[in-house]
């Protein structure tokens, strides 16, 4: 089997060392690691399945040496720079960036959802927004069988989704150190504000949401609408999430199609108090879904309750999975 050269980028941060941990899981044929991170953190080492590797600092010739894959964990304006540096010497790049998520020419893929359209890529691969990711796989699921008319989001994201320093600040239990990522203290609160304000009066992070899904799922036309929330939850993201479908449902079919979708773990029990939450799904690559539920007020509608690792699965793990798939494809 041949074996591969992958270049880390962003590999010192928090994103970064996950996507290192699922490689290192998975154990794929690759012969040779190179970490790339800022000036800042390069000369740090980090290790790989017992070997020492020093992390190296980017720039514009960093990909002259060759290289099969790229994953890019580093932020949109590294991404920008060096994504089609990279591209263009022939190795292809997995962004976990939003910088090519919605163009035209660039695949965004969650690799159980629509891993075809990684396939038709020119180099560049986008990973899409981490509450994007989880909630495709049972929308997918559903979608295919009864087809969505209109989706409702609103989510309960974990501050590990704001890197280390939204991590520091829902440490600071008692308000003397000065916040370092949100506009108000997170610890005690939810903060109905993930990115910037749009003059929509929406969020960037909710657009993020409803753009993607449409791209994803073939659906420029869905009627999609979300909320996004900033809760004092450490890591992974959960999602309320009701669908309202064109053609009605039987609920154990609708059960057995969840059940049936590949990474899908249906944690649907009220009687014993078994639904899925964080506390479940952190350190794990599968999407929990439970509190399955008709929804009485439209005509033919659900109700879902969706937990996932925002790190792993909304991140560094499917943009592995990804390169996974393309490795063995």
């Amino acid at each position: 089997m041949k074996q591969f050269k992958i270049a880390i980028v962003g590999a010192t941060g928090l994103v970064g060392r996950t996507v290192i941990k699922v490689l290192e899981e998975k154990e794929l044929p690759i012969r040779e690691y190179v970490l790339f991170a800022s000036k800042k953190s390069a000369g740090q080492k980090i290790n790989i399945l017992g070997k020492n590797i020093t992390v190296k600092e980017l720039t514009k010739n960093s990909f002259d040496e060759g290289f099969d894959f790229a994953i890019f964990s580093a932020g949109g304006e590294v991404s920008k720079k060096y994504a089609p540096i990279a591209s263009s010497k022939g190795c292809i790049v997995i962004d976990n960036s939003s910088t090519f998520r919605m163009d035209k020419d660039v695949p965004l893929v969650v690799p159980e959802v629509n891993f075809e359209d990684a396939k038709l890529n020119k180099g560049i691969i986008a990973n899409p927004n981490c509450s994007t990711i989880q909630a495709m796989l049972p929308l997918k699921a559903l979608d295919d069988k009864y087809r969505i008319k209109r989706i409702v989001y609103s989510t309960y994201q974990a501050v590990s989704g704001a890197g280390r320093e939204g991590l520091e600040d829902l440490e600071n239990t008692d308000g003397l150190k000065p916040l370092k990522k949100f506009p108000y203290p997170i610890f005690n609160n939810c903060l109905p504000h993930i990115d910037i304000f749009l003059d929509n009066g929406y969020t960037k992070e909710e657009m993020k949401m409803i753009n993607e899904t449409k791209k994803i799922l073939h659906r420029p036309d869905l009627k999609i609408t979300a909320t996004t929330v900033r809760v004092p939850v450490s890591n992974s993201h959960s999602e309320s999430i009701n669908v309202e479908f064109e053609k009605d449902f039987d609920m154990q079919d609708l059960l057995e199609t969840l059940n049936n979708f590949p990474n899908i773990i249906l944690v649907n029990d009220p009687t014993n108090n078994q639904y899925p939450m964080a506390i479940h799904a952190t350190g794990h690559d599968e999407v929990f879904v439970g509190r399955v539920r008709r929804d009485y007020s439209v005509t033919s509608g659900v109700n879902l309750w969706v937990v996932a690792d925002n790190i792993r699965k909304g991140a560094a793990s499917n943009a592995v999975q990804i390169l996974e798939k393309l490795i063995r494809d």
